[in-house]
């Protein structure tokens, strides 16, 4: 796999990588988690985990990408910055710091299409003061215009960075076709310009609407006491007043569908094309029994060994290919994406096409593949409740797309799939329906095989046939 394809394979599945479906059955995690919803909306969810004397303490928003409107577009990344700086109980970003130090904590936050989220690992003794110290910053954040400036040009770096890196404008490119007019909900980094004129009014327009306890969920683990949790939960947020539902006050529009297909050419210096065909999958909120189906298709399909493997990597036309489902609430993206060399191209890309064509045929994909790939889900997952701060940070994700129930019977659920629920995967999202073809490459190499727009517009699975 060359440099390329792992930094475009890093940027289209980061969050697959960072999120990982790791639970156990649900009679199991039932053993170990425990859930309150307080009452002024908060839910805290404790998984308790004696081994290490350390806790995880995980506040989930229900705010992100797709609850941006252009004008806001990279705002709630901005939000994420700010979280760390001044509020009531701590004037200045460095009295932050320091509080973190006196703590022992590690803190961070991140933020995704469908979820912002913000976290301490400490001590298990510090677990109060941890409390507290997350709660001041939730509840009475102070935005200074001065702190605000400076945050600023972090994240502008932050973004030209990532401008800079190879497939960026490609990814971005992709992304605004496969969701006409509601680019902002996707755009997690955001724009540019609205990013270098953001205002302490519109942090605070962020904080009323999405930062209210009923859209937020408390997650502790770790070596922890649940019913000590609650009660500390109650002691320090009971009196954080519930907001408004800001998804019934102000509905997020429906992402509309592609009424055809759409293609892209970039192009970069590299030697290698980079291909990424994407579809508009399925949402968890409206259809989750699809989701299930979408991460077992895409299990079997990227096992080596798989007729899909075998087909297009160890036949040597690609140098590499994936398949993702990415399950968000909002129309999640199906994807593949690999790695060719120019002079393979229209015989990779029409061997593709070939297994594409073959997504909704019963026997692709044999039972005995079907039963290996859940099994090894199924040893997988076990490990995943090892780790306090990675299972906060997979609950917070399912929590904040899904729900908590998902998340509970995800094993449970992927361990029923069959080849049937499979086919209606495919049949539903993937076969004959309208999708983006992006493709990568340099001047020279598209030069050098004539590739336009329309070509990638009208498939074909003759290797070498051009429209």
């Amino acid at each position: 796999m060359t440099a390329l394809f792992r930094a475009l394979a890093a940027t289209l599945f980061t969050t697959l990588v960072a999120f990982p479906l790791h639970a156990q059955s649900r009679v199991e995690l039932e053993k170990v988690l425990r859930r309150k919803v307080l009452a002024n909306g908060l839910e805290v969810i404790v998984v308790e985990n004696h081994g290490v004397p350390i806790a995880t303490l995980e506040i989930n928003v229900r705010n992100g990408a797709f609850t941006q409107t252009p004008e806001y577009a990279g705002l709630a990344h901005m939000y994420e910055h700010m979280f760390f700086k001044a509020n009531k109980a701590l004037p200045d970003a460095e009295a932050f710091t320091e509080r973190a130090g006196e703590l022992g904590a590690v803190f961070n936050g991140t933020t995704q299409e469908e979820r912002v989220n913000y976290y301490l690992t400490l001590p298990a003794d510090s677990v109060a003061g941890g409390l507290k110290f997350l709660a001041d910053a939730l509840i009475s954040p102070l935005f200074r215009d001065d702190e605000l400036a400076q945050e600023k040009e972090v994240v502008l770096g932050e973004y030209d960075r990532n401008e800079a890196q190879p497939g960026f404008q490609f990814q971005q490119k992709a992304n605004e076709l496969l969701y006409p007019g509601q680019f902002s909900r996707k755009n997690t980094i955001g724009d540019r310009t609205v990013l270098k004129n953001v205002t302490a009014a519109q942090m605070r327009t962020i904080q009323r609407k999405y930062y209210v306890p009923n859209n937020c969920a408390l997650i502790v683990t770790g070596d922890v006491n649940p019913d000590s949790i609650f009660a500390l939960a109650e002691r320090v947020l009971g009196a954080w007043p519930r907001g408004e539902d800001p998804f019934k006050a102000d509905p997020i529009p429906p992402i509309p569908p592609l009424t055809g297909n759409k293609a892209n050419i970039s192009e970069e210096p590299i030697n290698a094309v980079a291909v990424l065909v994407q579809w508009q999958g399925p949402s968890v909120g409206k259809d989750p029994g699809a989701t299930f189906a979408a991460d077992v298709f895409s299990d079997v399909l990227n096992t080596p060994g798989s007729t899909f493997q075998k087909n297009l990597v160890d036949s040597g036309l690609w140098q590499g290919i994936g398949v993702n489902y990415y399950t968000l609430n909002q129309v999640g993206p199906i994807s593949i994406s690999g790695q060719t060399t120019p002079d393979k191209y229209r015989a990779a890309m029409a061997a593709l096409e070939r297994e594409i064509a073959r997504f909704t045929d019963p026997t692709y994909i044999s039972a005995a593949e079907l039963e290996a790939t859940k099994a090894q889900r199924a040893v997988s997952s076990a490990f995943g409740i090892e780790k306090a701060s990675e299972i906060a940070h997979t609950i917070g994700f399912w929590w904040s797309v899904a729900s908590l129930d998902y998340f509970m019977s995800y094993t449970d659920r992927m361990a029923q799939q069959r080849i049937a629920d499979l086919m209606r995967y495919t049949s539903t999202y993937i076969a004959g329906k309208p999708r983006v073809t992006s493709v990568l490459l340099s001047s020279e190499a598209r030069r050098a095989i004539g590739l336009t727009e329309a070509e990638l517009l009208t498939p074909t699975t003759k290797a070498g046939i051009r429209p």
